[in-house]
């Protein structure tokens, strides 16, 4: 028998109370407020464009709306009016404004789950509220746009309200209106639509980014023929109409807007966005229209080397003609967590794009080293000097080998990670224990899902893989002596006429001891200095690791050189600065993948955009004291085989997953 949730009886007062008060509240206002409101903006543009500002508050960016090419109701097609009616609001056309049937069935929806939620908002109150109010969710502000709502319908004819709402709501991807969202989702004039492109359309008002079909087919169309059902369960569709619609494509068609895609700042002012929307609630409509001034962490100077760096074809590898070998950088400062550049990738891009620097998600092969087995390890109590095992090795079937297919026998922890010998990484790593690896990235900004408990996270074998933010983030607190400072662009989000938002408060947090940290910056000086990384050296102390993902050991790849690899990392500081460069394919098969490491491309990459980003700034070696060891001289590292060393570690990676998952005792 079905048993109703058992609601707090305070919870049934307070939710009948509320809708008791917006009802009295309603009716007063009627009568001694509403006519003395002013609905004339209605007619007026929109607000003022929000502002990105740098670390100087110096104008980055401006984040305004797309030029609104606004259309009459005549233009607008029956089935996309009936579209956004049946998913925003199917009582639009019996109410005056509010819906006080809509609100008490949303009460009683609340009242079932045992909590409040926002909800019942009429169009004309979204209206109101995206032209008139704040974004507070107060009872008063509900109240003032109930108000704003009723006096739009009385000033106003439906048909005038929804051509009003429909050319200024934002659709997403930079798009404001439903013609600038034909042409950007369709490549059509709105009174063009089709049936299932008008439910796309109608999808996208609730959540722009979320629903795009741009950013996900799969959401976005199953959210499409959920505004397909709503309008075949209002009659405004018949059922060979709905099953026509439903079992048709998308059929968006990307275009790049060569306006948007402009400027070296597109792909931090896009993570901008993110990061006020994600951490701070803020909606993608008040970004962009709330005339808010964003005070961030960019610096120009070196979001302008990053970005001629990754621009530079001389320092990539040739493409393939129909796939450009991308790259994603992120630049952090160590000492406070300010994400100071961004390269989003290579190329042409659009408005809201993907991001290779703080979206993709890539194995990072040996450049998790530090991160999951030497930093622990060093933490533990382990020495630069410690021995451990390199010889055959075998765990539960795990059988890691060098990437030179020789064994040492035994090698100080310094060397091992010098030379990038893996088997002896996967030894330590089972010798302290798999969670305290985990533990240790997690405790670096790095958490791994359950099926990542396993040997081979030792050598970058990660199921879903990490972004070069999130590697910047986590070698940060090497650089900072163990404090680990959030990465984060936004510093401060004000009104325009400066009422303060958002204040983003010192968050740095001891992750490992300073003597682990200053320790682990003397290897990686080495590893630089002697090893894999050498390519990044340049004329002022750097630390650093580099790492290759091999190509997956399938059939596909099979008769394809061992020097080919799916992703080259390196990942570094010097003392001011902390970066993560990537380098690969979007779509790696058997005719696109890297034939570089990571100790090649992306070192490179990493020494031009530090050496410019620093240009003007003053050398300085990092802090150590004396009693930690500076780089050292490593006799079993050959300098012609270094860009090699940091091959062969994924395909032993792949081959460790699943396995060596006990501590060993």
């Amino acid at each position: 028998m079905f048993k109703m949730k058992a609601v707090p009886r305070r919870f049934w007062q307070v939710s009948v109370g509320i809708v008791l008060v917006m009802s009295v509240s309603v009716a007063l206002m009627s009568t001694f407020y509403i006519k003395g409101l002013d609905v004339s903006l209605l007619k007026q543009p929109l607000p003022e464009a929000s502002v990105v500002l740098d670390k100087n508050g110096q104008v980055a960016s401006q984040l305004s709306a797309s030029k609104i090419d606004a259309v009459p109701f005549k233009d607008i097609p029956q089935v996309l009016v009936d579209a956004i009616v049946a998913v925003e609001d199917r009582r639009f056309y019996e109410h005056k404004g509010v819906d006080m049937k809509s609100i008490f069935r949303a009460v009683g929806r609340d009242v079932l789950k045992g909590s409040y939620s926002e909800g019942a908002s009429t169009i004309t109150q979204q209206l109101a509220r995206n032209l008139f109010l704040t974004a507070d969710k107060t009872v008063g502000r509900k109240l003032r746009e109930a108000a704003y709502a009723i006096k739009i319908e009385t000033s106003y004819s439906k048909n005038d309200i929804l051509e009003m709402y429909l050319n200024k709501i934002y659709f997403g991807e930079g798009s404001w209106g439903v013609q600038g969202a034909a042409k950007t989702y369709f490549n059509k004039n709105v009174k063009d639509l089709t049936l299932p492109e008008a439910a796309v359309l109608a999808a996208l008002p609730k959540a722009p980014s979320h629903y795009s079909p741009f950013q996900n087919e799969e959401q976005a169309l199953e959210r499409r023929n959920t505004v397909l059902k709503l309008m075949l369960k209002e009659g405004k569709i018949t059922q060979q109409d709905y099953e026509k619609a439903n079992a048709s494509a998308l059929g968006a068609v990307k275009t790049v807007n060569m306006d948007e895609a402009k400027g070296r700042n597109r792909a931090y002012v896009d993570a901008v966005i993110d990061e006020a929307v994600t951490l701070y609630g803020f909606t993608e409509e008040q970004l962009l229209t709330g005339g808010l001034r964003i005070t961030t962490e960019l610096d120009p100077t070196v979001q302008k080397a990053v970005i001629d760096v990754v621009n530079n074809n001389s320092l990539f590898p040739e493409s393939k003609p129909d796939q450009l070998i991308q790259s994603g950088a992120a630049i952090v400062d160590q000492k406070t967590g300010g994400v100071r550049a961004l390269a989003g990738g290579r190329g042409e891009g659009v408005f809201r794009g993907f991001s290779h620097a703080t979206q993709l998600r890539r194995q990072p092969g040996s450049a998790f080293k530090p991160v999951a087995v030497y930093g622990p390890a060093l933490e533990l109590g382990y020495k630069p000097s410690t021995m451990l095992f390199d010889g055959p090795l075998n765990i539960e079937g795990y059988q890691p080998q060098d990437w030179d297919h020789q064994s040492r026998g035994q090698v100080s922890m310094q060397e091992a990670i010098t030379s990038s010998w893996n088997v002896p990484a996967v030894w330590l790593l089972h010798e302290i224990g798999i969670d305290n690896g985990l533990k240790f990235a997690k405790s670096l900004g790095i958490s791994l899902p359950a099926e990542d408990r396993q040997l081979g996270i030792a050598l970058g074998g990660l199921s879903e893989g990490v972004s070069p933010l999130q590697m910047a983030q986590a070698f940060s607190a090497f650089a900072a002596k163990g404090v680990l400072n959030p990465a984060h662009l936004i510093a401060k989000i004000e009104t325009n006429d400066g009422h303060l938002l958002v204040q983003a408060k010192a968050k740095g947090q001891s992750v490992m001891g300073a003597e682990t940290a200053n320790t682990m910056t003397a290897m990686l000086q080495t590893a630089v200095a002697q090893g894999t990384g050498k390519n990044a050296a340049m004329n002022r102390p750097v630390a650093g690791k580099s790492g290759t993902t091999q190509l997956p050991g399938t059939k596909e790849f099979e008769g394809i050189g061992s020097g080919s690899a799916k992703d080259a990392w390196f990942v570094g500081y010097t003392p001011e600065l902390t970066a993560a460069v990537w380098v690969g394919y979007d779509r790696t098969d058997a005719t696109h993948y890297l034939t570089t490491s990571g100790g090649a491309v992306p070192a490179v990459l990493f020494r031009e955009m530090l050496s410019r980003a620093l240009a003007q700034t003053p050398v300085v070696p990092f802090d150590i004291p004396m009693s930690i060891e500076g780089p050292q001289k490593d006799s079993s590292t050959s300098n012609e085989s270094a860009a090699k060393k940091d091959k062969g570690q994924q395909k032993q990676a792949e081959q460790g997953h699943g396995h060596g998952k006990e501590k060993k005792k």
